[in-house]
């Protein structure tokens, strides 16, 4: 006895009209399948919470609800004008973002926090209800630009290293670099971390003993500038950010600071996009 043929085998009906074929379901996502909301911890980001980064540990520690349920899933997406969410049992405020420049003094410290009581740079600005942090670091003895906010998203893009945001510095060197000197700073100089590099580098002025230098770079390691400068032989007498992803300090006196303005904002949005582009894909 022989198996039965399968369906598509048999032999069609003279005059059977042919089988109607089915519509292939669309691969084009339907609004309803689409993401609603914005990311958790975005939204934590921009309310001034911390960076992006410490919002998403204090999701994994549990230290996060949305309405009163405890959220520990990272890239949980929210609706932040419908939905509570919590941290520590607190609700969250949408706050006004800030966004101010400062010229910090040599002297003032660059931490929030400071034990020994010295002048911080978020004291260089008026009492806000606000909870203002600084952008990146500039240590004691530096100067310079300094950005104050409480957008939590764009400080963390504009300090992190994986952004790689440019930042102008003026540095007074010890002695007359040559140009293999300079040379050897564009190639990359090894510290216990690994190799540092700058973007540019170019002879501001030449000062007798001394030599004003400028340089960009595109990281931001601990007093990096200091210790790649020691590397090649040239002690740093004094160091000045003096722009940051296109926003310049110009005529700013030390301690004073003024609002960014709206086409400066865009600029630094503009360089977190450009400077950088493996970053967008990491998100």
């Amino acid at each position: 006895m022989t198996a039965p043929r399968p369906a598509h085998h048999r032999l069609k009906r003279k005059g059977a009209p042919p089988p109607r074929r089915q519509p292939k379901p669309s691969s084009a996502p339907r609004d309803t399948d689409r993401p609603q909301g914005e990311r958790l911890q975005k939204v934590m980001a921009a309310a001034g919470i911390g960076s992006r980064r410490r919002c998403e540990e204090l999701i994994l520690a549990g230290r996060v609800e949305v309405d009163r349920r405890v959220v520990r899933t990272l890239g949980t997406r929210v609706d932040a004008e419908r939905q509570e969410v919590r941290v520590d049992g607190d609700p969250l405020q949408r706050t006004r973002r800030v966004h101010y420049l400062v010229n910090k003094p040599v002297g003032v410290v660059s931490t929030n926090f400071d034990p020994s009581g010295r002048t911080r740079v978020i004291d260089l600005l008026p009492q806000t209800a606000e909870r203002l942090f600084t952008v990146g670091r500039l240590d004691q003895s530096s100067e310079g630009l300094m950005l104050v906010t409480n957008d939590g998203e764009l400080a963390n893009q504009l300090a992190h290293p994986r952004y790689g945001v440019h930042k102008t510095y003026h540095a007074l060197v010890a002695g007359k670099p040559e140009a293999e000197v300079l040379e050897r700073l564009r190639r990359g100089v090894h510290l216990a971390e690994g190799v540092a590099r700058v973007v540019s580098v170019k002879i501001k002025k030449s000062l007798g003993k001394s030599t004003l230098l400028e340089l960009v770079l595109a990281e931001g390691r601990n007093r990096e500038i200091r210790r790649i400068l020691a590397k090649v032989g040239h002690k740093v007498l004094r160091l000045k950010r003096v722009a940051l992803g296109g926003v310049r300090l110009k005529e700013l006196a030390p301690g004073e600071f003024r609002p960014l303005r709206h086409d400066e904002l865009r600029t630094l949005r503009s360089a977190v996009r450009q400077d950088h582009p493996r970053a967008r894909h990491s998100e």
